[in-house]
């Protein structure tokens, strides 16, 4: 996640454009849960972990904070309400294995990739990003009978009492806010309860962690201040992820509550720009923040791609070039572009054993009050032997075989989350109208 120096950042941008459980126990009296080969059950995908486990891991509250999965709200090929596989169509979510795998809902994703930085291009961001967060409430409404738009952190529990799944909304890159942050209300009213300021590359709100050119503000810009105000002041949850450390440090000093990293790793078990080293882990934490680890390979370890996959991928830029100058029509052209290469050269894949190793490092680090899941979910997240959600119980398996109680693993799987939300509820200083006026 550091901007580190311009050479390196040149390399890493080239890569990424091409690229048996022991006892249940733990102080604080939690039971014990064998794991005898004689209990082990398959669930949904192939998934063995014991029935215990799954009596466990069905009875938390379990959410992700970046579901991508909006993305395929509007394609033809993508029924939200009908099981698909990653196999077939290399998709991670939808209703069926949504309730395969327990994940009772967490935040969908309104995404803008970045662009050129004139009102123009602001004006085209902003109108895919109201028509995105159309998609997800049109979703809502829908299927209005399996799941439900959640506006407070109370409507969590509510929601999925009611065996519904719950349906927040965050915002990847601010980018299409332009230059007039008050845009931030219409997507509050609308549902919006996380925002970050940056993706891939610096906009007009702050330094990316990925951008090759380098850093442009040190941190937050003069407009990503009022952006963080405006956000304080609505109630949102600021997300840190894809930000430049500078700006995550600006970000802490600046915001009246804490920051959540929806879909980041850690430096200390594998340095890479996207992911965050202890010292600012460490910050974040002691400012009541939480990391939410994701699971897309290129951040969790070094993966090298096929000799026809790297030649495919210079073909592919050296035709459409610069995905910061695309309009909107070249833009959709290259991923149509991209996703028919991954099709026929698929990317390496690194596997289930090292999202753990991220997860654990995070939680032995800061502790389980500040540690949760943001897996990148039709972002290009999943790996090996957690190939979509249907496999989400065998992170609670893992955590149990690490040592952790029934209490730890509810705030890893929601409660952490949930905190941050509150948090910003209650320091919420906005008149404007109420949150569930759309309800």
């Amino acid at each position: 996640m550091t901007l580190r120096p311009l050479a390196g950042l040149l390399a890493a941008s080239s890569l990424l454009a091409l690229t048996a459980c022991n006892d249940f126990h733990q102080e604080s009296g939690s039971e014990i849960i064998p794991q005898s080969e004689a209990q082990m059950s398959t669930h949904g995908h192939g998934v063995g972990v014991s029935k215990d486990v799954l009596e466990v891991h069905n009875d938390m509250l379990v959410m992700d904070t970046h579901l991508d999965t909006p993305a395929y709200f509007h394609s033809a090929k993508y029924d939200f309400s009908k099981r698909q596989t990653f196999e077939a169509d290399g998709t991670h979510v939808d209703l069926p294995r949504m309730k395969e795998g327990g994940l009772d809902g967490g935040f969908w994703v309104i995404f803008t990739p970045q662009g050129p930085l004139d009102e123009a291009s602001y004006h085209s961001a902003r109108n895919s990003a109201l028509l995105r967060q159309m998609a997800i409430r049109e979703m809502a409404a829908k299927y209005a009978d399996e799941v439900e738009l959640a506006f407070t952190a109370d409507d969590a529990e509510r929601i999925a009492g009611e065996g519904k799944r719950v349906v927040y909304q965050s915002m990847e890159n601010s980018y299409p806010l332009g230059t007039d942050v008050s845009l931030l209300e219409t997507f509050y009213i609308g549902g919006l309860r996380m925002v970050g300021p940056v993706h891939f590359r610096n906009n007009q709100f702050a330094d990316s962690a990925t951008d090759v050119t380098g850093e442009k503000f040190d941190g937050l810009s003069p407009l990503g201040e009022e952006l963080v105000k405006k956000a304080n002041e609505l109630g949102m949850i600021l997300d840190g992820s894809h930000a430049a450390d500078t700006t995550v440090y600006d970000m802490i000093e600046l915001s009246t509550t804490p920051l959540i990293l929806s879909h980041t790793g850690v430096d200390g078990v594998y340095e890479h720009f996207r992911n965050i080293p202890d010292e600012l882990l460490l910050a974040v934490a002691e400012d009541g923040g939480v990391i939410q680890i994701n699971a897309y390979g290129s951040y969790l370890e070094a993966l090298e791609p096929s000799p026809e996959r790297t030649q495919a991928l210079e073909e592919l830029d050296a035709e459409f070039g610069d995905t910061a100058d695309m309009d909107k029509e070249t833009m959709t052209r290259y991923w149509e572009a991209r996703r028919a290469l991954n099709d026929e050269f698929p990317p390496p894949r690194s596997t289930f054993e090292k999202f753990m190793e991220h997860m654990l490092y995070a939680l032995e680090l800061v502790g389980p009050d500040h540690v949760g899941m943001g897996a990148d979910w039709d972002g290009g997240g999943g790996v090996d032997g957690m190939s979509d959600i249907t496999f989400l119980p065998k992170v609670t398996a893992a955590l149990i075989d690490a040592g952790y109680t029934k209490e730890d693993i509810q705030k890893i799987w929601s409660g952490n989350m949930l905190r941050l939300l509150r948090a910003a509820e209650e320091a919420r200083t906005s008149e404007l109208t109420s949150p569930d006026v759309l309800n």
